[in-house]
């Protein structure tokens, strides 16, 4: 079963959607999943070097005091899935286009779910800057990228376009927020959904698969 996971990297509740994914994942030791992580940007027209997070974060929610209130409530249900939020350590909320395009240059060679959650660490917990180049570099040679080769893909317009394009697919499907877990392509769920629920609707895409495959093996 193909489970299509799209997600922004600047989104904490997407970080949160991933680990519970995965204790879902944890309930279906047999399930044959293969997930393929696809670009969603929460910011499509986020300046290229990004913009003071604090004055991001007031423009969107209007005072500071909500900002707290908003981002409180994400820290607690960090801590129920083992995520430590280090908001105050993020200085300025960057364009997740480079981020997202690492990725997709990485998974022509690597399992990149690994790769996501170093990419989620470094933005939420270390406070780095994922739209920077340099810093994109690093950490893809953590995974054993050449370095060189992953500077000049960054450098380059490479998968720009590409990454726009999921981006604009996600939307005519009807997503407008993330994460979103689509399975088989044809069952939805958006939100950061409790492992329970993404359990469910595991079993009833593979059922439907289930019965499709039985359906083609008659001939029918």
């Amino acid at each position: 079963m193909q489970l299509d996971v799209i997600f922004d990297t600047v989104c904490p509740w997407c970080y949160i959607g991933k680990r519970r994914l995965e204790r879902a994942l944890a309930l279906r030791p047999g399930a044959d999943v293969e997930i393929k992580w696809r670009p969603f940007m929460l910011n499509p027209d986020m300046p290229p070097d990004g913009i003071d997070r604090t004055a991001y974060l007031i423009k969107k929610f209007g005072s500071e005091t909500r900002v707290r209130r908003v981002y409180g409530a994400i820290g607690e249900a960090g801590h129920s899935v083992e995520i430590d939020f280090a908001f105050d350590r993020i200085r300025r909320t960057p364009n997740s286009v480079a981020s997202h395009r690492l990725i997709r240059h990485a998974a022509r060679s690597i399992n990149v779910a690994p790769l996501v959650e170093r990419l989620f660490e470094a933005y939420f917990i270390d406070g780095v800057d994922i739209g920077d180049t340099d810093t994109l570099t690093r950490i893809g040679v953590e995974f054993g990228l050449d370095g060189e080769q992953v500077k000049r893909y960054l450098e380059s317009n490479a998968d720009v376009a590409e990454i726009y394009e999921e981006n604009a697919r996600a939307h005519r499907l009807g997503i407008n927020g993330v994460p979103a877990f689509a399975f088989e392509s044809n069952m939805v769920i958006s939100g950061a959904q409790e492992p329970e629920v993404l359990v469910r609707v595991l079993d009833a895409a593979n059922a439907g698969q289930t019965s499709r495959r039985e359906l083609d093996e008659a001939g029918l």
